[in-house]
């Protein structure tokens, strides 16, 4: 089930010539980036705007398994990962700086397969590595990396901001990626049983790609600006529904309401947890892994809003002391609680 595993090394020697040689697969696009690798250090230089930055690490077997996650896609998802959590301050991702420790287990071309995946996220949305250095692990593999981006400052969204009656909106679908997940680690213990048992994912391919390679929903963030909607609080979703909308409403000393029934999940999600024996709603809230925006919107947006291809209204803001609570389907108001990755 594994090819990622080598015993030819990355050798040490020559470092600085390998990262020339590695950069030379990001070219640089923004006129925001002054100096990009090849220098002591970068240099960014975002005009008027205002400098987004978010750092990720990733450590092996902690955030990513490589039994079953291929090395260009596991560059793809933590790029996206890092690029996440600046689309959720509403700002566009400008550059990225990457840090990978490796063992001798890994030779040139896994890493640069890695950095492969890296520069396809990059070219999805338009952004320069800018930094890039190599060095050793004892094992595991890790990897950090930090995003920058740039926002004009009238349009910089946190998770402070949201008001009584506001609408909660949402990019995407949910718990495709946690249910996809689930698919991969029942097949990887069947594989530890049975190294000669081949994976079943027939049908499946789509909940696969959201665990292993989520898209940056740069494309949510340009049709905001098109349409001309300015978002009063923003998140990223990645631990799950209830723990974003809590994070909002906490920042924001408000309260809320979602409606299950307005979750969106695809038919292939539904009945793969049904089938699975898990609850889908709780899938949805807990489940994590989506890497979408949540976000809240004043009424008067109501109609614009409906010209975003891909967002979903599930819920409102209510004032603080109502606190945070779910409308099932059978019209019964329970309380959120937030049980996503901590």
């Amino acid at each position: 089930m594994s090819e990622n595993v080598t015993s030819e090394p990355v050798k040490m020697p020559g470092k600085y010539e390998l990262i020339a040689e590695l950069s030379k697969f990001f070219p640089q696009e923004n006129s925001s980036t002054v100096v990009g690798t090849g220098d002591d250090a970068s240099v960014i230089e975002p005009n008027d705007n205002q400098m987004v930055t978010s750092s990720k690490v990733y450590v092996e077997n902690v955030h990513f398994d490589l039994t079953y996650f291929p090395l260009r896609h596991l560059g793809y998802k933590l790029a996206t990962v890092a690029f996440a959590d600046v689309l959720a301050m509403n700002a566009v991702p400008s550059q990225l700086l990457v840090n990978i420790a490796v063992s001798d287990r890994f030779d040139l071309k896994m890493v640069s397969e890695i950095l492969s995946g890296v520069s396809a996220c990059c070219e999805t949305v338009h952004a320069d590595l800018v930094g890039l250095d190599l060095t050793t692990s004892p094992r595991e593999l890790v990897i950090s990396m930090t995003a920058v981006g740039e926002c004009e400052p009238a349009r910089l969204c946190t998770r402070k901001g949201a008001d009584e009656n506001e609408l909660i909106c949402v990019s995407g679908d949910f718990a495709a990626a946690y249910t996809g997940l689930l698919l991969l680690e029942r097949e990887k213990k069947v594989f530890e049983k049975n190294p000669g048992a081949q994976p079943d994912f027939t049908g499946m391919d789509y909940l696969l790609r959201r665990q292993l390679k989520p898209e940056p929903r740069l494309d949510i963030i340009e049709k905001l600006r098109q349409e001309d909607v300015l978002p009063t609080a923003m998140t990223n979703v990645s631990d799950g529904l209830a723990t974003a909308v809590m994070q909002i409403c906490k920042a924001s000393h408000k309260g809320c309401v979602l409606f299950e029934e307005k979750l969106p999940m695809t038919e292939l999600t539904f009945t793969t947890l049904k089938d699975l024996d898990i609850v889908h709603t709780v899938a949805a809230l807990n489940g994590g892994d989506d890497y979408e925006l949540m976000f809240t919107i004043k009424q008067s947006d109501f109609e614009k809003i409906k010209k975003v291809d891909n967002v979903s209204i599930i819920g409102y803001i209510k004032e603080e002391a109502a606190g945070y609570h779910l409308i099932t389907g059978d019209n019964v108001q329970v309380e959120l609680r937030a049980q996503g990755f901590n």
